[in-house]
């Protein structure tokens, strides 16, 4: 038995539309990074970009549950002294809603090169409009 590794032009990337309104943040990224890395897809090949490409809208209208929107802070440095930041989950939804998803799908993404480059195929939206309506994006539900 041969494992078969798919070549470039086997591999069909459509664009997906999901709507991030009403959803809970991780199963919306998990979904998200799903899609992304192409781990649905029987030619899945842990090394290569089998994944599509995803858009996401209503960024600001994704769901938390718990009480994740008082406590949940996010935190980095800056690199020079005392230049630790950190940013609450609710300063960070009202200034850049875009950003809360693009993390936690970065978060589940690989951290190598692959991982880089799969993280650009991920579009995200605070509103309700979008302009890659020319790649005919296929609308996903849950």
């Amino acid at each position: 038995m041969q494992t078969m590794i798919p070549k470039l032009d086997q591999l069909n990337k459509s664009w997906l539309l999901y709507d991030a309104e009403g959803q809970v943040l991780g199963r919306l990224a998990a979904e998200v990074a799903k899609r992304i890395r192409g781990k649905y897809n029987p030619m899945f090949t842990p090394h290569m970009d089998t994944g599509d490409y995803v858009i996401v809208v209503n960024a600001e209208k994704v769901a938390l549950t718990g009480r994740k929107m008082e406590n949940k802070s996010y935190f980095h440095h800056t690199g020079y002294p005392t230049g630790a930041r950190r940013i609450s989950l609710k300063n960070l939804l009202q200034n850049k809603p875009e950003e809360v998803i693009r993390m936690a799908v970065k978060g589940m993404l690989p951290k190598n090169k692959l991982g880089r480059k799969l993280f650009g195929k991920l579009h995200v939206y605070s509103g309700s409009e979008h302009p890659h309506q020319s790649q005919k994006p296929i609308k996903m539900e849950f």
